[in-house]
């Protein structure tokens, strides 16, 4: 059993995470079962928008806490935004439904309704758990299940933000409500401030991959939230490839790649988190669904043991390569490409492989992101004639925003009126507003050329897509009947100018996590044109019997694929790490790959 250091006289609570896809969900159930393995009450909460804890136990959990029948003293509870959020608008609204006229009601009823409303509402339900402990006092243990990196970020910097905008701002209603009401919240977010930079209550687990972006984005985020005060931090490295997968015959160099890259990551881990206590987990032969796999992750027993050679796994049929894909884009001319999934599935790598061959073929592209986590950049790490790369960044979207306005709005506006707005805009419901802006210029762009949206993870891109349909509610109902206009919304529901590609990984959790997704994406008129399957061991052909265990592991995930959407790409897990033009290039080109048909435009 490996040593669990993260584990070590543990605070109250703990937040798992890190980088999308690193295994955060997995590590915060396994902790959990064991804990309450050990006769401790455990209260284990999501605050990701895509949370899929319920998923890994096998029970419906929602925004009550639930018990988990398997695991005896085990609750759970996932905070849904939307419910969150109405329920948060019902206590603001209905008080006031039949005191004020109702066009008040309405305009009320619509500032409450975007997507900074939906973040707050989530917040009041996190901050209630930190700060109020009646709320927590039957459980020796809060876990928090945490959503990935960026987003993570942002919520925890909410209370000193929030703290400090209740102190100072002013007016009468925002998206927290009506100014009578922020009394409470004030308690409530320097409670749930001081709870998290307390190192006595409040621990920091950075899960990771054995892999430098994910290394880096740990000791990105460890800076981030140390400076908010965070100093009680674990680094966890999961999924570590195990030495009996490489040392087993027959030898398969995919194995020995896979496991000399992960290896020399370590040795280069960020000087920001080394000295970090540190716990390592192996990979196991199979997917952590389930509470037996669960325990496996902590007590990995199982994973120590020779694997028995597994059949060769193959891909359902009409499966094809990235290249194919490529070739119906080119042949539909220009538009927006979005690349949508959960973190970490590699939006980054197949929005930088669809863009440079795109470029490649000698059209003009772009390649953008909404991501404060990614790094194209980095990704590319050269220049590419025809290519051009940009970022929405959300800090020089807000600050440009902030200037637009004092410049507009605040020009005619005597020096307490400039005070009154410049005050406002400091609100951190500017943020949504900013960075949609510039997401919509990036939208009309693609009337002109390819441009490739590489998206923030799932939820966080659900929330810039509340913004996009509200604001195009409130376009049309300015608009007068029978006038001609285009909203971003009305682009990204039109197929011919906007192709939306799922990505995610051939395991079960990111599979259902999609699927909810494209639901979701059908309730704002969107439909996905094709998924992409990063990462899979399936489309490698392994020869280790390690590695043909997780690629039969697969199986389940590709054939629920195969009935969600009628065109799948494959990507197979390469032998080093998909970064720089010729990695990337190899996605659109397989050099061997027995599964997948040739590309017409590449024999």
């Amino acid at each position: 059993m490996p040593a669990l250091p993260f584990l070590d006289d543990l605070p109250r609570f703990l937040f798992f995470t890190g980088k999308g896809g690193v295994g955060k969900t997995s590590l915060a159930c396994a902790t959990a079962v064991q804990l309450a393995g050990q006769g401790r009450r455990i209260l284990l909460t999501s605050t990701d928008p895509a949370s899929n804890v319920g998923q890994v136990f096998g029970v419906t959990v929602g925004n009550t806490i639930t018990p988990v029948p398997t695991v005896p003293g085990l609750d759970a509870l996932e905070i849904d935004p939307q419910q969150a959020a109405d329920a948060y608008r019902a206590t603001i609204i209905d008080p006031v439904r039949d005191l004020l006229p109702a066009d008040e009601v309405s305009a009320m009823t619509e500032q409450l309704s975007g997507a900074c409303t939906t973040e707050i509402a989530s917040f009041n339900e996190f901050t209630s758990l930190l700060a109020d402990e009646s709320a927590t006092a039957a459980y020796d243990h809060v876990l928090f299940d945490t959503a990935p990196t960026g987003h993570t970020v942002r919520l925890l910097r909410l209370p000193g933000e929030w703290t400090s905008y209740l102190s100072d701002g002013k007016g009468d209603v925002s998206c927290l409500g009506p100014v009578a009401g922020l009394d409470r919240l004030r308690h409530d977010y320097a409670g749930a401030l001081a709870a998290l930079t307390d190192p006595t209550r409040t621990r920091l687990v950075l899960v990771t991959r054995p892999q430098p972006s994910s290394l880096r984005e740990a000791a990105t985020t460890y800076g981030e939230l140390r400076d908010l005060g965070m100093t009680n931090a674990h680094l966890v490295v999961n999924g570590l490839m195990p030495e009996y997968a490489v040392t087993s015959t027959p030898v398969d160099e995919l194995a020995h790649a896979v496991r000399s890259r992960e290896e020399a990551a370590l040795a280069a881990v960020p000087a920001a988190v080394a000295a970090l206590p540190r716990t390592v987990l192996p990979l196991l032969p199979f997917n952590t669904v389930g509470v037996p796999a669960l325990r496996s992750l902590l007590e990995p027993d199982v994973a120590s043991r020779q694997t028995p050679i597994a059949e060769i796994a193959t891909l359902p049929t009409g499966f094809t390569g990235l290249p194919q894909l490529v070739d119906e884009l080119e042949a539909d001319g220009p538009g927006l490409v979005m690349c949508m999934g959960k973190g970490g599935v590699g939006k980054t790598t197949v929005a930088a492989a669809v863009a440079l061959e795109l470029a490649s073929r000698g059209h003009e592209v772009l390649l953008t992101t909404t991501d404060p986590a990614a790094h194209l950049d980095e990704t590319l790490l050269a220049d590419v004639p025809h290519l051009t790369v940009e970022r929405i960044d959300p800090r020089a979207a807000i600050e440009g925003y902030r200037e637009r306005v004092m410049a507009g709005k605040g020009k005619d506006l005597d020096e307490a009126g400039r005070a009154v707005l410049a005050e406002d805009l400091k609100s951190p419901c500017t943020d949504e507003v900013a960075v949609f802006q510039q997401f919509s210029h990036v939208v009309f762009r693609a009337r002109k050329q390819f441009v490739v949206l590489d998206t923030a993870p799932t939820g966080h891109t659900l929330l810039l897509l509340d913004a996009t349909g509200s604001y195009h509610r409130e376009i049309t109902r300015q608009m007068s009947e029978g006038a001609h206009f285009v909203t971003p919304l009305m682009r990204l529901q039109d197929p011919t100018r906007t192709k939306v590609l799922v990505v995610t990984l051939p395991e079960t959790t990111p599979v259902l996590e999609a699927e909810e997704l494209q639901d979701d994406l059908a309730r704002a008129g969107i439909t996905p044109w094709a998924w992409v399957v990063n990462g899979s061991l399936t489309a490698a052909a392994p020869r280790s019997p390690f590695l043909r265990a997780r690629a039969r592991a697969e199986a389940d995930a590709l054939g629920q694929i195969s009935t969600l959407c009628r065109r799948v790409a494959v990507l197979p897990l390469l032998a080093h790490e998909p970064v720089g033009v010729a990695a990337l290039s190899e996605l659109t080109r397989p050099a061997a790959n027995p599964f997948l048909p040739t590309s017409r435009s590449h024999p």
